[in-house]
């Protein structure tokens, strides 16, 4: 029977007693795991809907999974991502374990969403550190005789590169090219590519001179040793105790961002120092406000360069 079931539809049919958690396990184990955020969403779904056995999964099921997640304070945007990531799942278990499972319910959950009217578009967050703020901050981790992780060095260094925090605490020594002053960033994020998304990005000066001390004491491992998690959590302590509301580290990116725009630089350097493949993905970062225009002008003028023209 088994054997007619694959002959007919290409799939083997899931065995009995073979539940939704055994197969978000199975591709845990197999398939990279991300940061925390994947991590987390793995063992919540792994807690929701694991005892399911994965032959009778429906469209109810994920039906409640969704009004559980709601009751709960979950929002749109996180039971989108949420059911992306089972999405993903359920392919893999299709497409990798040939197992014949529902591989489009959680994208057409997806969908029901927007029928029950949940919003699931994101707020485009265009907050960034002014520089009292900044100022505050240095000024506490220079005074803070306890912090540990070299807070400063590290905001200073997303500042010049725009890198992400699980980046900067992620690259290798091994990976600096001193000659060329560049650096490898290793699997970085990219919705298409899960994996291997190496990149090979320039260090510019004010970045050079943050990691050249660091260079010159060690041949090999990262260049910051600390862990992404405990890096945020310092970050936020020091803006709890200063009173700075709403600032979070990734916004360092944020501004980085916006600087090297208004440094002059082009959409294709900035994207290749961020790491984004469009512009739409790039414009979310980038906050470009009228005095910026008025200062690249005075720039151009200053420099004896005219604004381009259009006849």
């Amino acid at each position: 029977m088994q054997a007619e079931h694959i002959v007919a539809s290409g799939y083997q049919p899931v065995p009995e007693g073979y539940s939704v958690g055994n197969l978000i396990d199975a591709y845990g184990q197999e398939c990279n795991m991300g940061g925390r955020t994947k991590q987390a969403t793995h063992a919540m779904l792994r807690r929701e809907l694991g005892s399911i056995p994965l032959k009778r999964l429906n469209s109810i099921h994920l039906r409640d999974f969704i009004d559980k997640r709601l009751k709960a304070g979950a929002g749109g945007v996180t039971i989108a991502a949420d059911l992306s990531f089972f999405g993903a799942i359920l392919k893999w278990g299709k497409h990798s374990r040939k197992l014949d499972v529902p591989a489009d319910l959680a994208r057409d959950a997806r969908r029901d969403l927007t029928a029950r009217k949940v919003n699931t578009r994101s707020n485009e967050r265009e907050r960034e550190p002014t520089p009292t703020e900044l100022e505050k901050l240095f000024a506490y981790w220079r005074d803070n005789k306890r912090q540990k992780i070299p807070m400063a060095t590290l905001c200073a260094f997303a500042l010049e590169t725009a890198m992400r925090q699980d980046e900067i605490c992620s690259i290798l020594v091994e990976d600096v090219d001193r000659e060329k002053r560049t650096v490898i960033i290793r699997d970085r994020k990219d919705p298409r590519r899960k994996a291997g998304n190496d990149q090979r990005v320039p260090l510019l000066p004010d970045a050079w001179k943050l990691v050249e001390p660091i260079l010159a004491t060690r041949e090999a491992g990262r260049i910051f040793p600390y862990q992404a998690g405990s890096v945020s959590t310092a970050f936020t302590r020091a803006c709890t105790k200063l009173k700075i509301v709403d600032l979070h580290f990734h916004d360092l990116r944020h501004k980085a961002t916006s600087d090297l725009f208004r440094k002059g630089l082009t959409i294709p350097q900035t994207a290749l120092l961020t790491g984004h493949k469009t512009w739409t993905q790039l414009k979310r970062y980038t906050h470009t406000k009228a005095e910026d225009v008025h200062a690249a002008i005075a720039a151009l003028t200053n420099s004896g360069l005219k604004a381009p023209t259009h006849d």
